[in-house]
């Protein structure tokens, strides 16, 4: 009786073992056996992590490009900057303000601004100047530690013959160029296959594969052939030095008042084209932040940040014809445009094309051009 009594406990005892031998064959095999997978619509995805949009680098780009504006007794002139640094400092070439009496500067969301010389080069042809009212804003990446090679893919930006943030696209094409120009030595410089002409100077040169700024954008060829950008690295202590060195308190700024009230109403309008299409082209690359920005006050008490994005996140691409512009009251510009825009349709697997005209109304608001409203027409 007392070994029936056990027989169950050493059967159980029995099968735990036998199945802990099967479990520990079983995933021995397992392991040491491949894994086929014979389906053809599964690939391996690689990604390069290294490559960055076009598109976005020159988006960011613009932000920090500045269209300077030199005046004299004699003669209003153009030329191009970028920022540097958080105090608000911005990278130029000498010729550009070295016979300024008063210097301003435009920004890519069409905002002006006294500047006030930091730095200023006899022989080399850079130069420094400081905006307090862009401290904030964050600078581009710099190369700091190397030269661009020969053969490297570039992007130069500026404001020629006025154009606000133009791009062109080349190679670095050669270097260790050596000559004087206007009393002005530039030793190693890159030659660059992208078009300098005039308003470039001053501007960034851009590496496309990093997205970081190589070069100073300074002297072209009079068929615009062949550009000349002064490698960054190459003067870099000698703008920390000016950069470091200044004191606000000591900078002599202009009057930004004075600068608006002898504008003439090309300038103007010429203004408000470039504020619409910069809102337009905004909203397209889904900166949301940089498009609402551009709006009054009035606009955007009407209309919180994320009502405004809520209006556009089905965005799929935005197009937009020529800008008009007419001169109305009260020193107020309208403009008049086509836009052409493609969204998802919510809750459909479907999208909807649309062309609608549409008017802004571009105006001064604390001494800065504005959107005050936009209405489309079609409704």
């Amino acid at each position: 009786m007392r070994n029936k009594r056990y027989l169950p406990i050493i059967t159980s005892v029995v099968v735990l073992i036998i199945g802990a031998i099967v479990i520990f064959h079983i995933h021995n095999n397992w392991k040491s056996q491949a894994l086929i997978i014979n389906n053809p619509m599964v690939n391996k995805v690689t990604t390069d992590s290294t490559a960055i949009d076009l598109k976005s680098i020159i988006h960011e780009a613009e932000k920090t490009v500045i269209q300077i504006e030199g005046q004299n007794e004699q003669s209003t002139f153009t030329g191009s900057g970028f920022l540097y640094n958080e105090k608000g400092d911005i990278i130029t070439n000498a010729h550009v303000i070295k016979e300024a009496d008063a210097i301003y500067v435009r920004t890519a969301n069409a905002q002006i601004y006294p500047a006030a010389v930091v730095g200023i080069g006899e022989d080399i042809d850079v130069a420094v100047i400081r905006v307090p009212q862009l401290a904030s804003r964050t600078p581009l990446s710099i190369a700091t530690e190397h030269m661009a090679e020969i053969g490297d893919e570039v992007i130069a930006l500026g404001s020629p013959h006025g154009f606000q943030n133009t791009v062109t696209l080349g190679i670095i094409s050669g270097g260790d160029r050596n000559f004087t120009v206007d009393g002005y030595n530039y030793s190693n410089v890159y030659q660059i296959s992208a078009q300098i002409s005039q308003g470039n100077s001053g501007g960034p040169l851009i590496k496309r594969q990093t997205g970081e700024i190589v070069g100073i954008n300074s002297v072209g060829t009079q068929d615009g052939t062949i550009g000349f950008s002064i490698p960054i690295v190459e003067v870099l202590d000698q703008i920390t030095q000016w950069s470091n060195e200044a004191q606000n308190d000591q900078l002599e700024f202009s009057s930004i008042t004075d600068l608006i009230s002898s504008s003439d109403s090309e300038q103007v309008l010429d203004g408000a084209v470039y504020l619409t299409e910069y809102f337009l082209e905004n909203i397209s690359i889904r900166d949301y932040v940089g498009a609402y920005t551009l709006l009054g006050s009035s606009l955007q008490l009407d209309s919180t940040y994320q009502e405004f994005r809520n209006r556009y996140i089905n965005t799929i691409s935005l197009d937009f014809s020529e800008v008009d512009s007419t001169v109305i009251e009260n020193n107020r510009i309208k403009t008049v445009v086509d836009i052409t825009i493609e969204r998802n349709v919510p809750n459909k697997q479907e999208t909807k094309k649309e062309t609608h005209p549409y008017e802004f109304i571009i105006g001064y608001e604390n001494d800065q051009l504005k959107i005050l409203s936009y209405t489309d027409l079609s409704e």
